[in-house]
């Protein structure tokens, strides 16, 4: 039992956080009929049907299949490298962060083997924390590329014009970062490459589904856009999902979604105590966004989004501060986790190059960033 427990905790971190101080916050707060009003539902409604319709779409190889379509006539090493890392910077917009990652970076290791041993052992570390610093710095520009952006889009009452206007500045400045650390990591090796797939990926088998999937993708983007009421869409996605492959419910992150309920009950209750939410609230008001970005090294910036945002009245920085918050540590985006696991699992010899090459380069990024936002603000 002990060990099982300890399993959960480590696999599950912030998640068992979450419920821990939910319940710890109920010995101030009792249950009562105000918890009805802490959830928001539309917020796990539609983070829901964007993970199922996201699994959906991977399960078809479409990523895979545009991917290897841009690699097909790649001739050097540095269009290689850029490739796969702005294949994670410009899909994590629209696929989210962690569903990049997760496809690319595994397909990363495959097409760098076919590269050869050379190209595997000058690439790999650079390409992997670059796609990783991609998808946590592309993701930021949409309501969909992350969690925290979601959530956080849904309470300030953004439209989608106002949160991509509010983020622009920044995800060009990642994208101009990203193109030049990528040329500084692949100097001095720009030979000629040749990369052939064994099996290409063939869709043609997959088309009624993939359109399911599309049809799905859109509903989830148009209810974001507050066009349709998203009990209409988790009707919709979820009867959608069950005539297209029910297994797909297996794959969504329901400890993503139960972290959610637990950080809204910790902070309905927290909220309701008027010494703890004046002392948070003069801590953050008017630091949103060092706070934000702060709070992200530590807890991670869904949590931190989460819990700051109850204590704020300018989420417009909050959401500069959560994004760029996602630099730094390890655990500050927990998307950046997924690669450091592929990494450990696939390339363990490279574990420890890795990790300091992920800290320095994120480091990095993030003293340039922070300060440009914080002139901006």
């Amino acid at each position: 039992m002990k060990e099982k427990a300890a399993h959960l905790i480590k696999q599950e971190t912030v998640l068992c956080a979450a419920l821990a101080l939910a319940a710890m916050s109920m010995f101030f707060v009792h249950p009562d009929a105000g918890y009805a009003s802490y959830i928001d539902l539309r917020t796990l409604s539609i983070l829901f049907c964007l993970m199922g319709v996201m699994s959906g779409l991977q399960r078809t190889g479409v990523f895979q299949w545009v991917a290897q379509a841009l690699l097909s006539r790649v001739k050097k090493a540095r269009q290689l490298a850029w490739i796969l890392v702005l294949l994670c910077f410009f899909s994590s917009m629209a696929i989210t962060n962690d569903v990049a990652l997760i496809t690319f970076v595994p397909f990363t290791f495959t097409v760098l083997d076919l590269a050869g041993a050379e190209a595997r052992k000058r690439l790999l570390v650079p390409v992997v924390v670059l796609q990783t610093v991609a998808a946590n710095l592309g993701s930021m520009l949409t309501p969909i590329g992350n969690p925290q952006n979601l959530y956080l889009y849904g309470k300030a009452g953004l439209s989608p014009g106002a949160f991509l206007r509010l983020m622009l500045p920044y995800t060009l400045a990642s994208l101009l970062l990203v193109l030049v650390w990528s040329a500084v990591q692949t100097r001095g090796y720009d030979g000629s490459i040749e990369v052939a797939f064994a099996e290409k990926v063939r869709l043609s088998d997959k088309k009624a589904q993939l359109a399911a999937y599309l049809l799905l993708f859109v509903l989830a983007l148009l209810t974001v856009a507050r066009v349709l009421p998203y009990g209409l869409t988790l009707v919709l996605t979820a009867g959608g999902l069950l005539l297209a492959d029910r297994s797909i419910f297996r794959r969504v992150d329901y400890g993503l979604l139960l972290t959610f309920a637990g950080f809204f009950i910790f902070i309905g209750n927290m909220g309701r105590l008027p010494a703890f939410h004046g002392l948070l609230q003069r801590i953050v008001s008017g630091h949103e966004l060092l706070a934000g970005a702060a709070a992200s090294q530590v807890i991670s910036n869904v949590p931190a989004a989460l819990l700051l945002s109850g204590f704020t009245e300018d989420l417009s920085a909050l959401i500069v501060g959560v994004n760029i918050g996602g630099l730094g540590t390890l655990i500050a985006s927990m998307a950046s986790l997924i690669s450091y696991k592929l990494v450990a699992r696939e390339a363990g010899e490279v574990k420890g190059a890795y990790f300091r090459c992920f800290t320095w380069t994120n480091l990095g990024f993030l003293a340039v960033l922070l300060p440009l936002a914080l002139l901006f603000a």
